[in-house]
């Protein structure tokens, strides 16, 4: 279905923003995007590059599928999942701006039925300190996603369990609270959330953004997955709802582009609101989150970063902005596996504002074993069924066994099996990452499993790195 193409282009930019990039930079970033594509085996990516706080580069490469008539287009709409949540935090500060909200109103006042509403604070919801368990941690979707589910819904099952830990003590990543906050909204503003963001944001800096949910089908490019090394195969989106406040667009690598010059320049809302969006909450014993409003903080070379991910069914993006630099690189994928958005990212950042990267952290032994252990089933199509949850038991069908078998079981035992970054919690689950390395090549393994040294597997994803 999708064509190997990867070196068709379609490049969308003006002669004088084209003549900021030179033309060896131009070429090295045709170059990351091309590997990052090859190795992975992702189908498409579409690029943004913001210098000076102008957009200097567009550009579309690969196989967008079958949706997309003439080529790879620049200006085709990829799903951008959870970096959708700085448009929604966004949407509270301006409701806060007009005194219809305030971010330390409890969501009581909003919302009761949610667990310990009284305790929980905007403020939380949107910085991920609220407690509230995330009702989507796997990278995939689960049986559940097959049917539509209006925003009520998700809280109903999600917003009423107990909480994971009291407001404002840990970090946890959440998409059940930025539903909430998008029913706040429009309890706020009498408005559909995308009508707002319409009127407040995305018309005003002439931006093309559209419910993820409708960017399907002709004229949008196809959401693709892989089970290990196997094909690359279309993707079935999630019915409609599941995404909505927690990542709720679909848009062009430039629009996003044009928020991410809104940041630079504190337009379209008053500075104090970015201010705010990028100003780390910290947890109640003065611990960091490493989080705003919507919005990942880190530094590069010793300024400030403001970042987000995104991951939809068949979609990875990457957005990453240093206001200081005034840069900005925007990159969406049409797959979700492979890495190859982030990829792409880290490549042009690194090539246009170079800096060394810390070195990664060891993970728990324990899990690592178990970890490998699985790993060897999953490749020789015999998973022990009892090491998994309901939930991937349900993911591993005969069509994913299959894939792991015929793609992995061929490459032989792997050189190294090892962990890669640092542990984390998520909807419950802890998040460990592995590094599997052959010697022409390597692979990652992105796996949740519920806390424990005997916590059972939620996720087992392999893919190229």
């Amino acid at each position: 279905m999708f064509r190997t193409a990867f070196a068709a282009t379609l490049l969308i930019a003006t002669p004088a923003a084209a003549q900021q990039l030179t033309a060896e930079q131009t070429a090295k970033v045709d170059a990351i995007v091309a590997e990052a594509l090859k190795s992975s085996g992702v189908p498409s990516a579409s690029v943004a590059i913001v210098r000076d706080g102008k957009i200097v580069f567009t550009k579309a490469y690969g196989d967008q599928g079958p949706g997309i008539a003439k080529g790879p287009d620049a200006n085709a709409k990829y799903q951008i999942a959870s970096i959708s949540k700085q448009f929604t935090a966004a949407a509270i500060l301006l409701l806060a701006d007009e005194g219809k909200l305030s971010l330390d109103d409890k969501v009581s006042k909003w919302l009761p039925d949610v667990t310990d509403a009284d305790a929980i604070t905007i403020r939380q919801l949107l910085s991920h300190t609220a407690g509230l368990q995330d009702y989507w941690p796997q990278d995939y979707s689960f049986k559940a996603m097959e049917t539509a589910v209006p925003p009520q819904q998700i809280v109903d099952r999600w917003a009423k369990k107990p909480l994971d830990f009291a407001p404002g003590t840990a970090w946890q990543y959440s998409n059940t609270g930025y539903v909430v906050a998008g029913m706040i909204i429009e309890k706020a503003s009498g408005r559909k959330l995308l009508d707002y963001l319409q009127a407040r944001i995305f018309k005003p800096l002439g931006m093309d953004a559209i419910d993820q949910d409708k960017a399907v089908g002709k004229g949008f490019p196809q959401g693709t997955h892989r089970y290990a090394l196997g094909p690359v195969r279309p993707a079935k989106p999630a019915a409609d709802g599941w995404l909505w406040a927690a990542g709720e667009l679909a848009m062009s690598a430039a629009d996003l582009a044009k928020w991410d010059i809104a940041r630079i320049e504190r337009t379209v809302m008053p500075a104090r609101d970015w201010a705010v969006q990028e100003t780390e909450v910290k947890l109640a014993d003065g611990s960091p989150t490493h989080y705003g409003l919507g919005v990942s903080l880190g530094e590069h070379a010793g300024k400030k970063e403001v970042s987000h991910g995104g991951e939809a069914v068949g979609f990875l993006s990457s957005n990453v902005v240093i206001p200081e630099e005034r840069f900005a690189v925007v990159s969406l994928v049409n797959a979700d596996f492979g890495g190859a958005h982030d990829a792409i990212a880290e490549g042009i950042t690194d090539l246009l504002l170079p800096v060394t990267k810390p070195a990664t952290a060891v993970l728990d032994q324990e899990r690592d074993r178990l970890a490998r252990k699985l790993f060897d089933q999953l490749r020789a199509g015999t998973p022990d069924r009892s090491l998994m949850t309901e939930d991937a038991n349900y993911f591993f069908d005969a069509t994913a066994l299959g894939d792991y078998r015929a793609s992995l079981l061929p490459l032989g035992e792997p050189l190294a099996f090892e962990p890669i970054g640092k542990a984390r919690l998520r909807g419950g689950f802890v998040n460990r990452n592995y590094r599997i390395r052959y010697k022409d090549r390597s692979l990652i393994a992105v796996t949740y499993a519920e806390p424990g040294a005997g916590g059972k597997f939620e996720q087992f994803l392999v893919m190229p790195r």
